[in-house]
This record gives structure tokens, sequence and C-alpha cells, in this order.
């Protein structure tokens, strides 16, 4: 089963064709899970609160120029194309069969920019974006893909833009979900970088990749979901005085 992910290998970043493909690259995969009821499930449902959540983050922020990094299943997407002043929403993902399920939830009237690439190695310019939405993706990278995706973010936000981070909380040493062991050995071998971001510190990881650029990382709403299992943080980037 594990020589699978071979087939899928081309163009994608390693990582996610060999521990992913069952679930992002796979035609009949991305199918099954594009299904509210296997979405809300997977977030033992959470789905509608985060969603909720996250758009309300996306009210408060500049809207002016919205990229989506990465696509996720379920109506996120076309909710944030509602929410974007211009009308249209940006979005990017490094697999073409993800790109075609997104395309198609775009409804008449509205406009979906699709392109595709690596998040590891954006192709837009620097100062590109007011805001950018990243949901449920960190956790699902490697540490060196994780700082490089974050890296990139701080890269093509303009001064004053917002990162609004929906994701795993902190280490839930506390919540029945981790102190089950059988639960807890469940979602690590489903999700085998799950546990490095857990015990990632996001808010110093950003302080220190924003640092070479004169950025100063302003956390402007941090909310729990799930007894913590879960949070929704929005990441405000301003250039310090003196800085180009």
């Amino acid at each position: 089963m594990f020589k699978f992910y071979r087939y899928f290998l081309d163009g994608m970043p390693v990582y996610l064709a060999r521990y992913y493909w069952w679930a992002y690259l796979w035609p009949k995969a991305v199918w099954f899970f594009d299904h509210q009821f296997i979405i809300n499930a997977i977030l033992f449902g959470q789905y509608k609160k985060l969603m909720c959540a996250t758009l309300e983050r996306v009210k408060q922020a500049p809207v002016e120029r919205v990229l989506q990094l990465t696509c996720v299943y379920g109506s996120l997407t076309p909710n944030l194309i509602r929410h974007t002043k211009s009308g249209v929403l940006h979005l990017t993902d490094v697999a073409p069969v993800q790109l075609k399920l997104a395309q198609a939830k775009a409804t008449a009237g509205h406009r979906l920019c699709v392109t595709r690439m690596n998040a590891e190695q954006l192709g837009y310019r620097s100062d590109s974006f007011s805001t950018i939405v990243l949901f449920f993706l960190l956790h699902e990278m490697p540490p060196e893909a994780r700082r490089h995706t974050l890296s990139e973010c701080i890269r093509i936000l303009k001064p004053g833009g917002s990162l609004i981070l929906t994701e795993y909380g902190e280490l839930p040493t506390r919540h029945w979900l981790y102190r089950i062991s059988p639960v807890r050995r469940m979602i690590t071998r489903l999700e085998p970088f799950l546990d490095s971001f857990w015990r990632e510190d996001i808010r110093m990881l950003l302080d220190e990749l924003a640092q070479p650029s004169g950025t100063d990382v302003e956390i402007i709403s941090h909310r729990c979901i799930f007894a913590s299992f879960y949070r929704v943080t929005e990441f405000r980037f301003t250039r310090s005085s003196g800085s180009a």
C-alpha cells in the first residue's frame, strides 16, 4: 500500500505524495472527503464553528486582496469569495485535482483566481496580499516546509497585512482526545507531522522569520475552540520604523 505514493510524485512535494496521497491526490479520495459529514467527522464535529470563526476574522481583516493558501474541503472557499471586497479570491495549491475541485465551487458572479504553486516557493511578488488564510495546512508539513511556507507568507503580505491561521492548538495534554491513548495514536498516525506542530511555538517562529525584514508581528485575535484543541489566530504584520 505504501508504494502507491510513487504514482503521485510528479510535481508534488515528496512529503505530500508519500503521506497524503490517499487524502488529497487520489481523485476517488477527493470525491469522498469533500462531503460535509465526512469533514465534520474528521474535525470532531467542529468544522462549522472553525469556518465561522475564520470568516469572522476575515470580516475584520484587510480584504482588498486575499489569498487562500492551498485548497480545503468543504464550503470555506465560496464563503471566502463572498467576503472579499474585490469579489476575487486568489487561491493557490500544488495539486491540480484540488484546484479543479475548488473551481467547481465558485458560484456565478464571483471570481476565483487559481494558480498552481508550491507553498514553500510562491511566485507572487513581495507585498502582494492584504490577507492570507491558512486553514489546516501547517500541521501537515514537516518543520522545514512549515518554516519556508511561513517565510513566504511574510514576504508576500503587504505592511499591515493579516495572516489568519486556523489550526490545531498547542500540545493538548489535558484534552480528552489526547489523553485517550488509542485516539492519540490514531490521530498522529494519520497526521505524521502533527506532533511536531503541537510542540512548535508559532508566534516565536513568526517573530524569528520576520526579524530579517524588520517586520513586527502582533496577535490581533486568538480564539480557542473545542477546549483549545483547535485555534483561530489572526497575526498582523507591520514594518518597524526605519525599515525599507
